[in-house]
């Protein structure tokens, strides 16, 4: 990407639309179609690769069909577009006073309530959209060592965090990385003052009753104990190591845990969210071939001779531990004390491709894969 790329008009109005349409779907919603675009892409281009071994011409020729790269990490459904817009206008919304969603914490929260057609709630949408493509065009066009998308991501919650007047962490006042009050349930005091304005669960100050959210809010009730993050972490690395083994895809393990998320979406109980484990863990498992060797284009199969599989998965396992620690250390700073969501998850992709980076860059690592090295 160029800087010139930040005006280009057909971008913006793309970027514009992705946005909003993230926010009509809701957040989560909109992000769980970009995993779904991923699965599609990336089998494609396996599919591609597979006929460039038996046939004439090239795997790049024949895989690029555009679905990952245009499509799933473009304007319609880049996370730091559509997720990132359908965040915003859930925080702008609740503001408003349009979400009645019954979600437990602050209404702005819910990511995956679909915001449907107010114009000025799709506005918003759009705005965000515009503002996760430049951010995403600034990080590539500089080069910067991580994931641009998932900067993008992180960046554009604390912009609307200022914009519509929430706090960038809130009240630490029972400790930053404490969820203890949480475990045993202590709730915040609401009283007369609360109001639909302001998520209709706020704290007041005049001795109410304690009836409202919890004091502290983990992202995940049901994964956010330390030692069954980093277990899923251990799973979920070496897991997503062995499909960029088997492929040659940084992003297919990536797709296939994006996708997993319907399921908590429709309000299945206990699924764990892993998208920010796979990528890390695949790219840096995919880190370990041979300089100059673009394991993108390698067929299946062939992968062997470029990669040993036991270092591997090794290597992916570490990366999903520290990915998913990654992920639970910003929770509980950036979410749990909150009003509006920050993405972990995004945070923690902008570590771990960032680590990937620094590995390749001191020849740890023969190469970063797709991520840019400083």
């Amino acid at each position: 990407m160029a800087w010139s790329d930040l005006w280009a008009l057909e971008m913006l109005l793309a970027a514009f639309a992705g946005g909003a349409f993230g926010a009509a779907l809701g957040a989560l919603p909109a992000f769980i179609f970009t995993g779904f675009l991923v699965v599609a892409g990336e089998a494609a281009n396996v599919v591609g690769k597979a006929v460039a071994g038996t046939s004439a011409g090239t795997a790049s020729e024949l895989a690029a069909v555009g679905i990952t790269g245009s499509i799933a990490f473009g304007p319609p459904f880049s996370p730091a577009i559509s997720f990132g817009g359908g965040v915003a206008a859930a925080a702008y919304a609740s503001k408003k006073g349009y979400m009645e969603s019954g979600f437990d914490y602050h209404n702005a929260k819910d990511i995956a309530f679909a915001l449907g057609t107010k114009p000025d709630v799709l506005a918003v949408g759009g705005a965000f959209g515009i503002l996760g493509y430049w951010l995403t065009v600034a990080s590539s066009t500089l080069g910067m060592p991580y994931d641009p998308i998932a900067m993008g991501v992180v960046l554009s919650a604390f912009a609307h965090r200022l914009a519509f007047g929430y706090d960038l962490i809130g009240d630490t006042s029972t400790g930053l990385l404490n969820m203890k009050p949480f475990e045993e349930g202590n709730r915040r005091v609401i009283g007369e003052t609360a109001t639909v304005e302001d998520g209709g669960n706020d704290p007041a100050t005049d001795g109410g009753t304690a009836e409202g959210r919890f004091v502290v809010e983990p992202w995940l009730p049901h994964q956010y104990e330390w030692a069954n993050v980093a277990t899923i972490g251990l799973v979920v690395g070496i897991l997503a190591a062995f499909i960029a083994y088997k492929t040659g895809s940084p992003f297919l393990a990536f797709g296939i845990s994006a996708a997993s998320l319907l399921f908590l979406n429709c309000g299945v109980e206990n699924i764990p969210v892993t998208h920010h484990i796979s990528l890390p863990a695949s790219t840096a498992a995919l880190a370990l071939a041979p300089a100059g060797v673009a394991v993108s284009q390698v067929p299946p199969g062939e992968v062997a001779a470029a990669v040993p599989l036991l270092p591997a998965l090794v290597v992916g396992g570490v990366f999903g531990v520290v990915s998913a620690l990654a992920g639970e250390v910003v929770q509980r700073v950036f979410y749990a004390h909150a009003d509006t969501h920050l993405d972990p998850p995004a945070a923690a992709i902008v570590v771990g491709t960032f680590l990937v980076a620094v590995l390749a860059a001191v020849g740890v690592f023969p190469q970063a894969v797709w991520v840019p090295v400083p």
